[in-house]
């Protein structure tokens, strides 16, 4: 997981600095689920970029982060984050130290995610939570990234007229594994989780989800970034 994004870190914060509108709409989704106080560990923070963000223009500020990436961790430092280099399911999550723990984005490029929701869970204070935000595997953008991946580039007749002006870089396409809303409920109630909740942003088709910065709604049937919030009651 880390070793494609080392190579590809610029490239990454450069794709969503482009791409300024869905930025904006994912980052809304996000602020949307976290509470303003509380100590919050982000997974796979990346570059820092959704957290300075938050910092900046939504008062939620999360200083700690777990990214297995070294040249990610080390923007995400430059941006003001304590940074552990791990993979999610190496990590210590510390017992009773974090009441909420987020993966922005990060879901798909875990490749044993039902042993991280049981390590969240256990680590987790009674009334914590955790919070899932990805592409889900049923969604437009899933459908086309998983059908770029299958072909092994965006440059093909079956997505001419059809992907994004500006698609994600299909080196991280190609390494990530993105699963249905369904697996990641069934992994959350197998492990303890309870009153899931959803919020959705990127409604519109992905050729025009960077058109214009969409609000948050309730529910995941209609969004292409989705967010699932779990507890441990």
């Amino acid at each position: 997981m880390g070793k494609g994004f080392d190579e590809y870190a610029s490239e990454y914060d450069a794709w969503f600095l482009e791409n300024k509108n869905v930025l904006e709409s994912e980052v809304k989704l996000v602020a949307a689920t976290l509470p303003k106080e509380g100590n919050i560990l982000s997974v796979g923070c990346g570059s820092g970029l959704f957290e300075k963000i938050l910092r900046e223009d939504y008062g939620i500020d999360i200083r700690n982060g777990v990214e297995p990436s070294a040249s990610m961790a080390a923007i995400a430092r430059k941006r003001g984050m304590t940074v552990i280099e791990s993979t999610a399911e190496d990590f210590d999550y510390l017992n009773g130290v974090y009441d909420t723990v987020l993966f922005n984005g990060c879901p798909g490029y875990i490749n044993d995610l039902n042993l991280v929701i049981k390590k969240v869970y256990e680590a987790l204070p009674q009334g914590g939570r955790i919070i899932l935000v990805d592409i889900p595997k049923e969604s437009s953008y899933g459908l086309l990234y998983n059908l770029a991946k299958a072909l092994g580039t965006w440059e093909h007749p079956l997505l001419e007229g059809v992907k994004p002006s500006n698609p994600y870089p299909i080196e991280l396409v190609n390494v990530a594994n993105w699963r249905t809303t369904a697996e990641k409920v069934e992994m959350l109630e197998a492990n303890g989780f309870k009153n899931i909740d959803f919020m959705q942003t990127l409604t519109a088709h992905p050729m025009y989800t960077n058109d214009v910065a969409e609000e948050p709604t309730a529910g995941f049937c209609s969004g292409d970034y989705v967010a699932i919030i779990a507890y441990k009651l």
